[in-house]
Parts: C-alpha cells; structure tokens; sequence
C-alpha cells in the first residue's frame, strides 16, 4: 500500500467488484455539451467485460485508491488482457492488457490519477512488455497518459488507441 496526500492506494480486493463497476461508468469520458448515457450502459456485453468477474482471470490487475479521511473508495485503475476476437476499444495485441482508470469526480484535478496510475504501471512492467488504452481526444486525462509515456498507435476519429512500452 502507498500513502499519498491523504489517500491510500492498494491492490484490489474480491469485496472491491461493484465499486470497479461503479468507476467503470466513471471511466466513460462524455464529451463537454453531451448527454451521459444512463448508468446501465455499464451493463452492455463491450463494456461489462472490462470488470465482469474482475480477478478470476489470469492477467487482471487493480488499485485502488480510499480518501483516508473518510475510508470511501474514490478511484481505481484495473487492466484486464483480451483477445482478438473478444478485444475491447484499446486493443493492441492478445498480449498487451487495457487499461482503465476513474476518479470520482469530487476527486479531480489532485494528482491523485498519476500517483493510482504510476503505482499500476509499476506492478504491470514486471508481468508485461506494454499496456494500451483508448482515449478520445478532448479527455484531459489524455496529458496525463501523454506525461506518462503513452504513444499513440491509432487514431480513429474523436477517439486514439494509445500504448506504453515498458523498458527491458
């Protein structure tokens, strides 16, 4: 666990499944002016499988992030493998996990993405070469991904697959 500001960042616990459900919908970047969808979007079959029984299968990893104050979770970040014919927005390779990542909105804007992220890149680069994303181009989150080291592989649109390589 790692202490940062006035929060705890920690892996992922089984009792922890409907908060990443929660953070899921969070992760759903709308685009400043639009409607958000409704909360069952989360529901659909190519978005449920990013926490369907989320670390039942080989590959998943999370953290979590809880505001020491009040011990309520307010973010997380998870990355889950996928398949070429079960792949997700991020796809890069079977080999290569997606990751997602949410803050609660109240959250913000206080660094607290980077110190959740930087923890999950660090677990990842001991059991993957790289891990990839899907973000559009208008989410803020994009400079931190940028900051990170993220390289766009594809863009399509409003929206960019984007990797982060890891050094041998």
């Amino acid at each position: 666990m790692e202490t940062v500001q006035n929060y705890t960042i920690r892996p992922f616990q089984a009792d922890d499944q409907a908060f990443l459900s929660t953070m899921l919908y969070q992760a759903i970047f709308v685009p400043e002016g639009s409607q958000p969808p409704p909360p069952n979007v989360v529901e659909l079959p190519e978005l449920s499988k990013y926490v369907c029984n989320f670390g039942h299968q080989p590959g998943d990893l999370a953290y979590i992030v809880v505001d020491n104050a009040t011990q309520q979770l307010i973010g997380a970040t998870w990355l889950r493998l996928f398949s070429g014919d079960h792949k997700g927005y991020g796809y890069v390779d079977d080999s290569t996990p997606e990751l997602s990542i949410a803050i609660d909105p109240q959250h913000r804007g206080r660094g607290i993405g980077h110190a959740l992220l930087t923890a999950l890149l660090t677990a990842a680069q001991k059991s993957y070469r790289a891990v990839s994303l899907n973000v559009w181009v208008e989410n803020p989150a994009l400079r931190l991904y940028q900051r990170l080291g993220f390289e766009t592989v594809t863009a399509n649109g409003p929206e960019m697959t984007m990797i982060k390589r890891f050094s041998d």
